[in-house]
C-alpha cells in the first residue's frame, strides 16, 4: 500500500514538473512521512472510536502538541516503533486514567514532578534537529515550563474530571517524550546539540 501511493503520487507530480533524482529522493521522503502519519493517526482514530474516546484523543493531541511545539521530544526510528509507542501514550494511558478517578493531590504531585522535568529537560532535540542556539533552547524552555504550569493550574481548577486528566495527560506524555530514559529505551541518542559541539573541537 505504501509502495503504490509513493508510486503514485511521484507519478502524478512528474506530469507538471521535471525532477532530478535528489529532487525525488527529497519528494519521496517526505511523501513517506506523510503517509506514515496519516495512517498512525488513522489507526490512532480507529482504535478511539472502539475505546469511545475519541474526543478526549482529540483533545490530548491538541493539548499535547502545542505543548510539544515547544517542548519538543523523541522520535521514533521506525514507523511500528512510533506507532506502539503512540497507541499507548494517546489511547490506552487516556482510556485508563478516565476508567479511574485521580484525586487533585495526585494530579498536583505528579504535575509539579512532570514540571520540574520541563526545567531540567526541555527541550530535547533529535540526530536531525540539534537545537546549538542557547537563546532559543531556554526561549524554548521557558515556553514548555509556561504552558506547563497554565495547564496543571486548569486542571486543578476544572471540576470535570474527564477534562481536567486531559491536561494532565498531556503533561504526563509532554515529560516521557523528553525523559532520557525514554531516548535510552528507543535507542535515540540525547542532547545532540552537545554531541555536535564535541565533534567540531
Amino acid at each position: 500500500m505504501k509502495s503504490l501511493f509513493l508510486n503514485n503520487s511521484i507519478n502524478f507530480l512528474k506530469k507538471y514538473n521535471k525532477y532530478s533524482e535528489e529532487d525525488i529522493e527529497k519528494l519521496l521522503y517526505g511523501l513517506e512521512g506523510l503517509y506514515l502519519t496519516i495512517t498512525k493517526m488513522i489507526i490512532i482514530f480507529i482504535a478511539s472510536i472502539i475505546l469511545n474516546i475519541f474526543k478526549e484523543v482529540i483533545m490530548i493531541l491538541v493539548l499535547f502538541n502545542i505543548i510539544r511545539y515547544f517542548g519538543f521530544g523523541v522520535h521514533a526510528r521506525k514507523s511500528s516503533e512510533c506507532l506502539i509507542t503512540s497507541l499507548t501514550l494517546f489511547v490506552l494511558v487516556p482510556y485508563l486514567l478516565l476508567k479511574f478517578t485521580l484525586s487533585k493531590n495526585i494530579m498536583l504531585i505528579s504535575g509539579i514532578i512532570e514540571i520540574i522535568s520541563f526545567i531540567v529537560f526541555a527541550p530535547a532535540d533529535t540526530v536531525k534537529r540539534p537545537f546549538f542556539n542557547a537563546r532559543k533552547r531556554m526561549v524554548r524552555k521557558i515556553a514548555t515550563t509556561s504552558i506547563g504550569i497554565v495547564y496543571l493550574i486548569i486542571s486543578l481548577m476544572i471540576d470535570n474530571y474527564n477534562i481536567a486528566i486531559l491536561f494532565s495527560i498531556a503533561l504526563l506524555i509532554q515529560s516521557i517524550v523528553i525523559c532520557p530514559v525514554t531516548y535510552m529505551l528507543l535507542r535515540q541518542p540525547y542532547n545532540n546539540y552537545k554531541k555536535e559541539k564535541r565533534e567540531e573541537v
